[in-house]
């Protein structure tokens, strides 16, 4: 088990860079080009610990949204913490109550609905786009064509 978690940290807007000073002296942090993602490397014993000791320690210097463990763990999920305004974590609260279940599951179980959801949308527009090609052209020059665009590396000499 590490006891060292990389920890990404979403920004609900871009910080200047004195705010980005001033929690740096908090936790040692990186940026993104823009200043709206920070990245961290933060020991603790869990991934969980990790993610709750940099909301604690940035709470107040910066405009945390969301929080994320950077690596999926063992068994491949990637912690999330949100926190949420009151009124959505009370209606949330009242849903999950109502389904029978804890907050953390509800939400768990949304999200896979809705990454499933997404998934089958996507497959279905690939396949869609699939079928149109194959509607004007042969599978082999199809498989061609992916081919091509599969191995072609911008800015290499063309022969």
């Amino acid at each position: 088990m590490s006891l060292h978690h990389a920890v990404e940290i979403t920004l609900i807007r871009p910080v200047t860079h004195a705010e980005l000073a001033h929690a740096a002296r908090t936790l040692p942090l990186a940026a993104n080009h823009d200043a709206t993602r920070l990245m961290a490397v933060v020991h603790a014993k869990t991934p969980g610990r990790s993610i709750r000791h940099v909301r604690r320690r940035l709470r107040e210097a910066l405009p945390v949204d969301v929080i994320t463990t950077h690596y999926p763990d063992s068994s491949g999920h990637v912690l999330l913490n949100i926190t949420l305004p009151p009124h959505a974590d009370t209606a949330l609260r009242r849903a999950a109550a109502c389904a029978g279940q804890t907050p953390r599951i509800f939400v768990q179980l949304a999200l896979h609905r809705a990454l499933a959801q997404h998934i089958e949308e996507e497959a279905a527009l690939l396949d869609g786009a699939v079928q149109r090609l194959l509607a004007t052209t042969t599978a082999s020059q199809l498989l061609a064509a992916v081919g091509r665009a599969l191995t072609f590396t911008p800015g290499a000499p063309s022969c």
